[in-house]
């Protein structure tokens, strides 16, 4: 039985602090302060944590200049990272999405980036890296690693989010362009997918399609917009989360190369204007969720709890929700979800990324074009 949390997140004080205001929640395995690290950020899309205690933030809507660098203090640099592309593409979703170092960036200093690239007539998600330069004001050294085979006009469901496993391997999800959804289900091309890849942007000799029947980049197919991607500490399962449409936002796990997730042949939800996109909720060959959500909660950004400020909560799985306006908690035994709790209802702000802190914390992103990046910690 799923066990539905009744502890609901309860706002009990709020005062100024030296980070702005720190409000107090008590939930059911956990209570935390909730403290604001950043702000006047646009759109903040992906954060990530270099080891000499920067933070990394892309703003969606930021193009070229989209590439911020929040320092060591918490002081949000001025100026943009220069050296980025002049080729991203900001409309609507499109824009710049995830910047993650490499697992060696202590020596290596390079950052992976993924964005929307070409023009508004014909655009594609794509991932290139570049060495980040001591001072943390240039990005050198930029190389293409890859970038979708399909050119769409249409302003969304570009995926974009990149994960390191424990393996070293490079994985970029894909999304479904909003206008070529039976192209998901065509593993030729790379709409509808996820990829994987070698940090250099090679394609594994084991991926399912390197002797052909699809693009050899390609792990797994029938997406529809996977926003949320990580690796389960325990089980080492890659698990990714997609939008659905009308309802039928769903997790996924990755048991096995090559397989089909169904869309737009299964699915759970239904057209905006409530017309209907298949009768058919399975069918042989395709994969079913671990998990869906009936209406939507318009899932983001992704991350298993690993740190050691809230030992209740290790191994959960973390997921930010847009429509829905909170954080959700999901409780898993191994690739199973057991239990599952709503988080932070009380800021009535989308809530666009989720990672783990070095220092222990869980760190979020709001989305809005004045976006914050907020951190939990620990009220004792």
């Amino acid at each position: 039985m799923i066990r539905i949390s009744l502890a609901a997140s309860l706002l009990v004080t709020a005062s100024a602090g030296a980070l702005a205001a720190q409000d107090v929640y008590e939930t059911e395995q956990a209570t935390f302060r909730v403290e604001t690290v950043a702000e006047g950020l646009n759109f903040p899309w992906s954060l990530g944590f270099l080891p000499t205690g920067e933070m990394v933030v892309t703003e969606r809507d930021g193009g070229s200049d989209g590439l911020r660098i929040i320092d060591a203090d918490g002081n949000l640099r001025d100026e943009p990272v220069a050296g980025m592309p002049d080729d991203v593409v900001v409309n609507r979703q499109g824009g710049l999405f995830d910047a993650i170092p490499h697992p060696d960036f202590a020596n290596n200093r390079l950052l992976y980036i993924s964005y929307a690239q070409g023009t508004r007539q014909a655009h594609r998600t794509a991932m290139i890296r570049g060495r980040l330069s001591e001072d943390l004001s240039r990005l050198e050294d930029v190389e293409e690693l890859f970038a979708v085979n399909f050119d769409i006009a249409t302003n969304r469901h570009h995926g974009g989010k990149i994960l390191f496993d424990s393996n070293g391997f490079l994985w970029l999800s894909l999304g479904d362009g909003g206008s070529h959804e039976p192209e998901s289900q065509n593993p030729e091309n790379h709409i509808g997918t996820l990829i994987r890849l070698n940090d250099d942007g090679s394609v594994p000799a084991d991926n399912p399609f390197v002797n052909g029947g699809g693009a050899p980049e390609v792990w797994s197919y029938g997406h529809r917009n996977i926003q949320g991607l990580d690796q389960h500490p325990v089980t080492g399962t890659i698990w990714s989360h997609e939008h659905g449409p009308r309802g039928g936002d769903e997790i996924n796990i990755h048991l096995r190369p090559g397989l089909n997730y169904g869309w737009p042949e299964i699915t759970y939800g239904i057209e905006y204007d409530g017309s209907i996109i298949t009768e058919d909720r399975e069918r042989e060959g395709m994969e079913q969720p671990i998990w869906y959500w009936t209406p939507s909660i318009a899932n983001s950004g992704m991350a298993f709890y690993t740190g050691d400020a809230f030992p209740h909560w290790q191994n959960d799985v973390f997921i930010g929700a847009l429509a829905g306006m909170h954080l959700k908690r999901m409780e898993t035994d191994g690739d199973r979800v057991i239990g599952r709790e709503r988080l932070l209802e009380d800021l009535e702000e989308r809530i666009r990324d989720v990672r783990n802190g070095p220092d222990g914390f869980l760190y979020i992103t709001t989305d809005s074009d004045e976006g914050r990046v907020l951190r939990l910690v620990p009220a004792e």
